[in-house]
């Protein structure tokens, strides 16, 4: 078990974590009902609080912030000598929790996505774990919710009886959420990207040898080119920019974590 504790990463505390530190420490925080914010940040997420201190300070603000991409780990070792073997991808987390809560017998719910996605996701993971219990789910609004439907969301999280509650809205609006929702729900909070989407099968996941060569990114772009070209061609270059300027030493506000702002209003995602 790994977790040396939050790392500096271009601006954002990543916590050098690996799966089984990571796991140990959601359902310690699911047994004593605790409010517990979790990300499992690529270059992507990264890259959103890089050039955003309003996310920069609700990221810097989560308990769990894990390494999702391999980018991610690498900086981890070079920069803080993590020695991390691994990194902690959001659907492998996700299978993970889900095999110990099943085994447990932790109710969880599931927010955020499509009916369409939610309902194959609950049937692939009853599948995967015949004694899962999934005590609710709610698809995405696919806007901003007013104060009255997030109080009828925090209620029908409640209600459901649930312990654990993963979120698929996608980053940042998951992100947003969580940091939103802490407080109101009182149990841990897993944002997962894409998870709902890969475990569904609604998605195809890179095959596992670019997934250890980092890259993933390069799959998902020939799969979906025109929604993710600047995402990755843009932000993946800026990434290896500024992290070559911290490996370097070069000290510029973008990188520093102090340099965040207190969002001044909710986003009120849904």
């Amino acid at each position: 078990m790994i977790h040396a504790g939050k790392k500096n990463i271009l601006g954002i505390g990543v916590d050098a974590v690996d799966y089984e530190a990571a796991v140990h420490q959601i359902l310690e925080a699911a047994r004593h009902q605790r409010g517990f914010t979790v990300s499992a940040l690529a270059v992507h997420g990264v890259m959103t609080g890089v050039s955003d201190p309003e996310h920069r300070y609700r990221l810097n603000r989560f308990d769990l912030i894990c390494p999702d991409g391999q980018p991610v780990r690498w900086m981890l070792n070079l920069s803080a000598s993590a020695g991390l073997t691994d990194r902690v991808y959001g659907p492998f987390l996700t299978l993970k929790l889900c095999k110990q809560a099943s085994e447990k017998g932790i109710p969880l719910f599931f927010f955020g996505s499509s009916q369409q996605v939610l309902e194959r996701l609950s049937t692939s993971l009853k599948e995967r774990f015949p004694g899962i219990r999934i005590a609710g789910t709610r698809p995405s609004r696919f806007r901003k919710a007013t104060p009255q439907e997030i109080e009828q969301d925090v209620h029908a999280i409640k209600e459901s009886g649930a312990a654990i509650t993963f979120v698929g809205l996608g980053c940042p609006r998951q992100e947003v959420w969580a940091y939103e929702m802490k407080d109101k729900l009182g149990m841990p909070i897993i944002s997962v990207g894409a998870a709902f989407d890969f475990l569904s099968g609604n998605l195809e996941m890179a095959p596992p040898w670019m997934q250890r060569m980092g890259l993933e990114w390069f799959f998902r772009l020939l799969k979906e080119p025109g929604r993710l070209w600047q995402r990755y061609l843009i932000l993946n270059s800026l990434y290896c920019f500024y992290s070559a300027c911290q490996l370097c030493g070069v000290r510029t506000q973008t990188l520093a974590m102090e340099n965040a702002i207190p969002p001044q209003q909710k986003m009120n995602y849904g």
